[in-house]
């Protein structure tokens, strides 16, 4: 039986907190929290499994276009 439900990004994915709105990497999940840190680096936060999902394609390409454009700031 097929399931309707996306699967959440794993690893290493750009995803969004729900809860908050904030976008961010998955960086792996402790004690039944999803561990995320901001695009450009920074804190990680931890964020509810449920409310860790996929982005959409418009998000997705406003954060990777952010990331590079902030790279071309520093010079990489």
């Amino acid at each position: 039986m097929a399931s309707n439900q996306q699967t959440r990004p794993g690893s290493g994915e750009l995803a969004k907190d729900s809860a908050g709105g904030r976008i961010g990497v998955v960086m792996g999940e402790i004690g039944g929290r999803v561990q995320m840190r901001p695009i450009r680096g920074g804190r990680e936060w931890d964020a509810m499994p449920d409310n860790v999902v996929a982005l959409s394609a418009r998000e997705d390409l406003s954060a990777r276009l952010a990331v590079k454009n902030g790279n071309s700031q520093v010079g990489l």
